[in-house]
């Protein structure tokens, strides 16, 4: 195994984030923080380990092959966190709270252990939102030209007819990540400039437009989109949380090229925005009709907090207008559906992917009917293509390794102290990478501040573990693996 590409890129990537702490500090000085000097010694201290990292590594064989490819995709984001945590721990929060917040930055879950927020540095305020759109492009570019490329989760469906393994797998990777980059950061501007023009700050509105587009959701006030509620900026999250949640290079392809038709004809946004509207409708419903005393003044009121709540969860962006846990207990079922559902493929949102649950779906009823008419042929159809047995297997392993995980991540957590609610919220919502979880203790108007630190801990690794789809992790904890 060639582990000089692997420390290359990892030098390359820290080198990147000590870059971009500077402008935090930069923010700390201009506002004549004490704890403005963190910044500045972080980013040297960042920039000093990824240049030597760099130096190692940057002579000798650098090809790359699909062992190179898991172990650099694991290792980037188990390590990364540990460099990113480094303002965290200079400013006084312990080791476990500053690499749980950094892991749920860089995954873009969005779950915090901070409370305070209108009184932090905006520096660290800043860096919290360039964490998360530093690690919603790294997601794009995972999912869009890495994870296809290793066949995990079913993701082959969307592997790029150019893409060559064979010696000029980097260097394909970093033309994918240049042509999505300047799409995510058109899109971000146009998003900092809309909550401008809704009634944000020029801070807030471009720090918020780093969460909303990556998926992500973490906020500079501790009511989330709650403190905007009397603007017009709801109706613009809503709008850019689920673009957020639209595959990336179908989007580049209409701002980049002109051509719509790939959009069109995609099955991913059509069910996409039907589970959305569904799930909203149904919420409205049950308020209207169940509900009493109404929360809501009318059904109009209900529809908009409704909507944009359900897309904030599907996309795990995480963000909360409202206490939503409070709304009923069949309410908050259909919350913790939502958890699961996702959004669509090569995007920054997070969960088991529209795609994933038409295949499965479909799936099931081909399975039902060999069950009744066993010499039937019922093949799998995605987007009027057959599915192979190869990708319908990838997905199938995906499913059950999200409910296995889930499951035992729920289980760690209980063993930990937590309630029920706690400790299913929990689970889901960090495998899910949403951030918000469910209840008193993590819901949307709580953290994570107050659980234990082994719970925090569990919570870490199934971020890393849902963002990382699972597969790619336990190939590389295999035996076979490092024996080549």
């Amino acid at each position: 195994m060639q582990l000089r590409p692997i420390l290359l890129a990892i030098g390359i990537m820290t080198v990147l984030l000590g870059v971009a702490m500077i402008p935090c500090a930069l923010m700390d000085f201009a506002d004549k923080r004490p704890e403005s000097h963190v910044f500045a010694v972080s980013a040297f201290g960042s920039i000093f380990i990824g240049t030597c990292l760099w130096i190692l590594a940057r002579s000798g064989d650098q090809s790359t092959g699909q062992r190179e490819a898991f172990l650099l995709t694991v290792l980037v984001w188990v390590f990364l966190p540990a460099i990113a945590s480094i303002p965290f721990m200079a400013s006084g929060m312990s080791i476990t709270d500053s690499y749980f917040e950094c892991v749920s930055g860089l995954t873009t879950t969005g779950a915090t252990v901070i409370t305070g927020l209108d009184d932090m540095p905006r520096g660290l305020l800043l860096w919290r939102a360039i964490l998360q759109w530093f690690g919603g492009i790294g997601i794009i570019v995972t999912a869009i030209a890495i994870l296809p490329q290793l066949r995990v989760g079913g993701m082959q469906l969307f592997e790029l007819e150019s893409s060559d393994l064979s010696g000029k797998f980097l260097p394909r990777v970093t033309d994918i990540a240049a042509y999505l980059g300047f799409t995510y950061l058109l899109i971000s501007m146009l998003c900092a400039l809309c909550y401008f023009l809704a009634g944000m700050s020029w801070f807030d509105a471009i720090t918020h437009s780093m969460t909303t587009m990556s998926a992500g959701g973490y906020s500079t006030h501790d009511l989330s989109f709650g403190y905007f509620n009397d603007t017009n900026a709801p109706y613009v999250a809503t709008f850019f949380m689920f673009v957020a949640g639209l595959p990336q290079s179908l989007l580049a392809m209409l701002l980049l090229q002109g051509r719509i038709s790939p959009l069109i004809r995609d099955p991913q946004p059509r069910v996409y925005l039907s589970i959305a509207l569904l799930l909203s409708v149904v919420i409205v419903a049950y308020h209207e009709a169940v509900v009493d005393p109404r929360i809501f003044e009318t059904a109009a009121h209900a529809f908009k907090d409704a909507l944009f709540n359900i897309i904030s969860i599907m996309t795990g962006t995480g963000y909360a207008s409202a206490p939503y846990d409070t709304w009923g207990s069949p309410v908050m079922a259909i919350f913790l559906v939502a958890t699961f559902v996702g959004g669509c493929a090569g995007s920054a949102a997070c969960g088991l992917k529209m795609f994933r649950l038409e295949i499965t779906a479909k799936a099931l009823i081909a399975y039902s009917r060999r069950m009744t008419m066993p010499h039937r042929r019922t093949p799998v159809r995605y987007g009027n293509k057959v599915v192979d047995e190869e990708t319908l297997q990838s997905v199938m392993v995906f499913v059950f390794l999200y409910l296995v995980t889930f499951l035992v991540a729920a289980a760690l957590l209980s063993l930990c102290g937590l309630d029920a609610m706690t400790a299913i919220s929990g689970s889901a919502t960090s495998v899910s990478n949403v951030g918000p979880g469910l209840g008193p203790v993590i819901g949307p108007s709580s953290t994570f501040q107050t659980l234990p630190d082994a719970a925090k801990w569990i919570c870490a690794i199934a971020m890393l573990l849902g963002r990382l789809e699972f597969i790619s992790v336990f190939v590389v904890l295999t035996r076979r693996f490092w024996q080549g």
